[in-house]
């Protein structure tokens, strides 16, 4: 029986989170921790890795987090943007949350409409005569390195900010029912937290397959997995869960 769910995420800010219909839907009390936070680098570890953001003529952008430790990091170090300087995007949420920052034009902000990296290269090779920065997290791999240098585009990928745990109180007991894993940095904090974890009867539900692959390599029972062809969101996935366990 599940009654308490672990959700390693930030509480959402609507009230209309599918979370909310499906704690109410099956009883549930749904607990939003992230296990996980990000952090800035400081100026003299980026530094260190001999990068002159004015060297290049347009930044690319993932995610919220990369735009807020760009400009973050820009300011300072007294790092003067250009007006002039382009900026790319795998989605247009991104692209318009740039506006924080600077004054949004169309004519310099790109940006994707899947929120695949490889959809946006297209775009990127359109303005194949620009240098590209990357402000990347110190949790990354090679592959957007490897599809910029297979279109031959002139980069450089930067790490701006981490990943890390966001540790529980010394206090804190681990008394539910069900958990949601959505990074393998969030599966690690779990087993650091409380390092005397037994799964048992806890369910465990992850969304993306590197994070699947965590559970199963620190040797927990995987009982739930989103992206599939049936279940787009954790959610939609979470809700039939539950609507099994109800009939049996």
């Amino acid at each position: 029986m599940i009654k308490k769910i672990l959700v390693s995420q930030p509480k959402p800010s609507s009230e209309k989170s599918p979370y909310y219909d499906i704690a109410s839907r099956y009883g549930v009390d749904i607990v939003f921790r992230p296990f996980i936070k990000v952090e800035a680098l400081t100026a003299k570890e980026f530094r260190s890795q001999k990068i002159s953001i004015l060297e290049h003529t347009a930044v690319v952008f993932t995610s919220r987090h990369a735009i807020d430790h760009f400009f973050q990091l820009c300011k300072e170090m007294r790092v003067v943007i250009s007006e002039e300087m382009k900026y790319f995007c795998v989605t247009e949420q991104i692209a318009l949350y740039i506006q924080k920052y600077v004054q949004y034009r169309k004519r310099k902000i790109f940006y994707g409409t899947t929120g695949r990296f490889a959809d946006l290269i297209p775009t990127m090779v359109k303005h194949k005569s620009e240098r590209y920065f990357i402000p990347l997290s110190d949790v990354h791999n090679d592959e957007i390195k490897n599809m910029l240098d297979e279109r031959k585009l002139k980069h450089t990928e930067g790490v701006m900010y981490r990943t890390v745990s966001n540790d529980f109180a010394d206090n804190d007991t681990f008394d539910f029912d069900m958990v949601v894993f959505f990074s393998p940095t969030g599966v690690q904090s779990l087993l650091k937290n409380f390092p005397n974890f037994t799964q048992g009867d806890v369910a465990i539900a992850t969304f993306g397959p590197t994070t699947a692959k965590a559970v199963t390599d620190a040797g927990l029972r995987l009982d739930l997995q989103a992206p599939s062809p049936k279940y787009p969101s954790i959610t939609a996935a979470l809700d039939d869960y539950l609507k099994s366990l109800n009939n049996d």
